[in-house]
């Protein structure tokens, strides 16, 4: 990690069905670092991944790329800047094979991609898997590297992912920690985490941001703060 802050939001607030769930949220991101969003159920952490990527606008508050106001900007757009997002469930077009969708991602959006750029992405992420396989056989972690694969063959320069560890065993969540370790360590990817698998921020995140409620209530080194009151009563204790 080194260099100055490429991606921030300053005093996010959010709306939503007329409850206020995130409120003054603000931080900043470098090249090839890793932050990590960890809270209890609602704390409003997938919310404001949806502000990040441009699903939803703020109430309050605006958001910076690059020395860019993108606030306004939709997730689209924000994609062609070379800003990906995954989520918590790894949804495939299940009624088209691996290779017609790495296709339909390599021609999302021009410049239109080559296969040589897919086989890049799949080899990122160690996805090896016959491309005339239907996606619906697919299995949950294959899922995931699929869709990290047509995000990486692109080259992105930040990724935003809800819970990557969902629903994998451990030697995949070892393999889920060294291919992010790669990314952010070796390509100088910023990712920003929301994840409930404390072994896996343990290992890869650099800062943590802890949420309780729509706020922001720590934020600093895990091992710095895991241990403190605020956490505890926020985040275990709400378990």
């Amino acid at each position: 990690m080194q260099g100055t802050a490429f991606f921030s939001c300053e005093s996010l607030s959010l709306n939503l069905g007329g409850r206020e769930v995130l409120r003054d949220i603000g931080f900043e991101l470098r090249p090839g670092e890793v932050l990590g969003i960890i809270g209890p159920n609602g704390a409003g952490k997938t919310s404001l991944l949806e502000i990040l990527s441009g699903r939803f606008r703020p109430k309050t508050g605006k958001v910076l790329f690059e020395g860019r106001d993108i606030t306004a900007l939709p997730l689209f757009q924000r994609a062609r800047l070379g800003i990906g997002r995954t989520y918590q469930t790894p949804l495939v077009p299940e009624e088209l094979t691996v290779g017609d969708t790495f296709k339909a991602a390599r021609q999302a959006f021009e410049p239109w991609l080559t296969r040589f750029d897919a086989e890049y992405g799949a080899n990122l992420v160690r996805f090896r898997v016959p491309y005339d396989r239907p996606t619906v056989n697919l299995k949950t972690f294959e899922r995931r590297k699929l869709l990290m694969a047509t995000l990486l063959m692109r080259q992105p320069k930040l990724l935003l992912m809800d819970e990557p560890a969902a629903g994998l065993i451990n030697a995949e969540i070892d393999e889920i920690d060294q291919i992010l370790r790669m990314l952010s360590k070796e390509m100088n990817v910023g990712i920003i985490i929301v994840e409930h698998r404390i072994e896996l921020l343990e290992s890869i995140a650099d800062r943590v941001v802890v949420m309780d409620a729509g706020e922001i209530i720590a934020r600093g080194a895990l091992s710095d703060i895991i241990d403190s009151e605020a956490v505890r009563a926020a985040y275990f204790e709400a378990h």
